[in-house]
């Protein structure tokens, strides 16, 4: 009976840790349990996506409290992180299924913020709902709409742009037709042009509405044979924003989780407010990363920009590279721009304006005033980037052309003035330019009322930029006279072109603008050393354009700029006036030389000749015959006038001794020869061979200009004083 007891006793003992271990599980179940509750109340936003996700056709939604609690937790999660991409997919089908309602539906695409990316899955899955035909007309177009504002944050577009012909066919949708175009525009690729045959159709029942015409614009670069209709060479901006809700709410978001893809600003408009200022600050302008149009799976068989690390790489590749799914990130790499400078890709460059135009149009011109230092920067860095591009490519962009002829209607003269100024100067020659002027003239006006410090530097930095602006027609002008043709290209991108005459008149629009420009300038400021030297460097260009730049016109400087040059105080501008007075001979000599032998088709007129030798004239008699108010001229004063003055001998006042700039040379040359004197008597130095030394010790101290004028025009070392040469009519 022991034994059994002991027996029993022995089997009863694993039966107790049975029991233990059972209970031990069933507490850990518990623990589990309890954890995954307390879980899902610390994650309100997980449930809410998972009950989202589960709701089917016919659900109630009228008064379901718990259907409009958890899309408020999403809805809340949405606008101040943003949605990642799974819960994109599931919300976005959620919407367009209509499961939760058609109110619903809106309500989703109004807060679907992409904290990252978009999956390509689920668009194109949404485009599929689309086909179904169960959205009212208003979800269509908030669909698209928001397809557009995230399209550059989509993570791939080779899908999208394989159901190419699936978004086509919505072009018949009256609604839909302008923000399809978009689409189209920005999905459109060479393979895509056997579809033109069918807009002909929409041509004769839309008309040619700016949408349309920008998409066709677009496939006449890829079929021109196909694509039989004349459009404008300049094709502005078609297709409207109307996604401001979206644009400020992904701004924050964007720059809340600091993303590594940024949302391409361009696609979508700022709330409009009325500015307090006429100074504008922008929301948000950056360059986008490069990043492929195709999955890194698709069978093309493409090197991508964004792989390329050496010059030649490129070479090797120029033929297989693919442009990136968005153009405006090719002017953060210094080898895209080499390629696309290589190809000459006429639908590269036309997707690069319409990147640029929107950016700059939309995000620069309409957007709040906040007063941010770093919006300011944002858009330095931007604005000095495109500046780069348009010089790494010798030219500028329509679309920068076409902002600046709103931006200068606005702007007050001081806000990011050397790049507003940098992107003037690269404006091609256009019939158009002729609002510039008058604009500027505005900015300058403004700049003096609001800025006092500023009155002088703004007059030089636009003197000044002109200046550059001419230089670089003068130079493409040269190329295209080199080439023989008579007509000029205005671009190389572009048809445009432009008779000789009617650049001729362009020129001389400009240089008439600069010489009133710097004679008001001049008045108002004294005569100012820095700005009559800023408007001699204008002058030093256009003396020299049929010599250097083959351009057979002369424009003489006005007289509120030759007078205040040939009387200044600094021996600078005197010499720079000499040296353009001596050009001038140069270049009317030989157009002189070339009509007389009938080599020249333009004739320069004879009023040019008149004024030249009239300013010749007045300068000789100033400086070398010391009679600087002769009758007749320009200058004359009357007598009684002059000796209320009572200046001893006024009319040698200005020659080459007793000019104001130059009479600290004369004093000492004086000293030097004659160190025993006490009494100065300048006089001395025009007698004998101390007239010879003394032009010597002038043109010693680097007055070139001067040297070179008066060998041209005086004949120096000859014994006649009045030794003028004329140009004879």
């Amino acid at each position: 009976m022991a034994d059994l007891s002991n027996l029993a006793g022995l089997v009863s003992e694993p039966s107790g840790e049975i029991d233990s271990s059972v209970s031990s599980v069933s507490n850990r179940s518990l623990r589990l349990a309890e954890k995954e509750k307390r879980k899902g109340v610390a994650d309100p936003f997980g449930l809410a996506v998972k009950y989202l996700s589960r709701v089917e056709a016919g659900t109630v939604v009228r008064g379901n409290d718990e259907l409009e609690r958890n899309m408020v937790r999403v809805e809340t999660v949405a606008l101040s992180k943003g949605l990642p991409p799974e819960v994109i997919t599931v919300l976005l089908d959620l919407a367009l299924s209509l499961n939760a309602g058609t109110a619903n539906c809106t309500r989703v695409l109004k807060f679907l913020l992409p904290a990252t990316v978009v999956p390509q899955e689920a668009i194109v899955k949404g485009v599929s709902w689309l086909c179904v035909g169960k959205m009212p007309m208003n979800a269509q177009v908030l669909f698209v709409r928001w397809v557009l504002t995230v399209f550059d944050l989509i993570d791939c577009k080779d899908d999208l742009r394989s159901i190419y012909g699936f978004i086509f066919s919505f072009v018949t949708e009256e609604n839909l037709f302008p923000f399809i175009c978009h689409l189209l525009y920005l999905l459109t690729m060479r393979e895509h042009g056997e579809l033109l045959t069918k807009w002909f159709n929409f041509l004769s029942v839309n008309g040619r509405q700016p949408y349309l015409t920008q998409l066709l614009a677009l496939y006449k670069v890829f079929r021109p044979d196909l694509v039989t209709l004349s459009l404008p060479s300049r094709v502005r901006t078609g297709f409207k924003n109307h996604n401001s809700t979206w644009k400020v709410a992904l701004c924050a978001v964007q720059r809340k989780n600091k993303s590594a893809v940024l949302v391409d600003q361009s696609l979508s408009l700022d709330v409009k407010e009325k500015p307090s200022s006429r100074k504008r600050v922008r929301c948000h302008l950056s360059i986008p990363p490069l990043s492929s149009a195709f999955d890194s799976n698709s069978n093309k068989k493409v090197f991508r920009l964004q792989e390329l690390r050496s010059f030649k790489e490129l070479l090797e590749n120029i033929h297989n590279i693919e442009l990136p799914a968005q153009m405006g990130s090719l002017l953060g790499s210094a080898l895209a721009l080499h390629y696309l400078d290589c190809v000459q890709d006429e639908s590269a460059f036309l997707r690069l304006n319409f990147w640029l135009g929107h950016s700059l149009q939309e995000e620069f011109l309409l957007c709040p005033v906040d007063g941010s230092s770093d919006n300011t920067s944002e858009a330095w860095r931007f604005l000095s980037t495109i500046l780069f591009t348009q010089q790494f490519l010798q030219e500028g962009f329509s679309s920068t052309e076409s902002f600046l002829y709103k931006f200068l209607r606005v702007w007050d003269g001081c806000l990011l003035r050397p790049q507003i100024l940098d992107l003037l100067s690269d404006i091609p020659l256009m019939p158009s330019f002729c609002e510039c002027p008058n604009y500027l003239c505005c900015n300058q006006r403004n700049s003096r009322n609001t800025i006092s410090q500023d009155l002088l530097f703004f007059p030089c930095s636009v003197i000044e930029c002109l200046n550059s602006m001419l230089v670089k027609w003068l130079t493409w002008h040269s190329v295209s006279a080199s080439e023989g043709g008579l007509d000029i290209s205005l671009n190389s991108n572009s048809t445009i072109t432009m008779t000789l005459s009617g650049f001729m008149d362009s020129v001389m629009e400009l240089v008439r603008f600069v010489g009133l420009l710097a004679s008001e300038g001049l008045r108002l400021e004294n005569c100012h050393v820095l700005l009559l030297n800023q408007t001699l460097a204008f002058y030093e260009t256009v003396c020299d354009m049929f010599l250097k730049y083959s351009l057979p016109l002369i424009i003489m400087p006005p007289a509120g700029v030759f007078y205040p040059a040939l009387f200044a105080t600094d021996s600078i501008s005197v010499d720079r006036l000499g040296y353009i007075m001596f050009r001038y001979r140069k270049n009317l000599t030989l157009a002189k030389k070339q009509e007389q032998q009938r080599e020249q088709t333009f004739h320069i007129s004879r009023n040019t000749y008149k004024e030249f030798n009239r300013n010749l004239q007045a300068m000789v008699n100033s400086m070398w015959n010391s009679w600087w108010c002769s009758p007749g001229s320009d200058i004359e004063i009357d007598k009684d006038l002059i000796a209320l003055s009572k200046v001893a001998e006024p009319w040698c006042r200005f020659d080459l001794i007793h000019h104001p700039a130059l009479f600290s040379y004369a004093i000492e040359f004086h000293q030097r020869c004659w160190p025993e004197r006490k009494n100065v008597d300048l006089g001395s130095i025009k007698t004998g061979k101390y007239w010879n030394w003394y032009m010597e010790f002038l043109f010693n101290q680097g007055f070139d200009g001067l040297n070179n004028f008066i060998q041209t025009n005086t004949g120096h070392g000859s014994t006649l004083i009045n030794s003028l040469v004329f140009l004879f009519l």
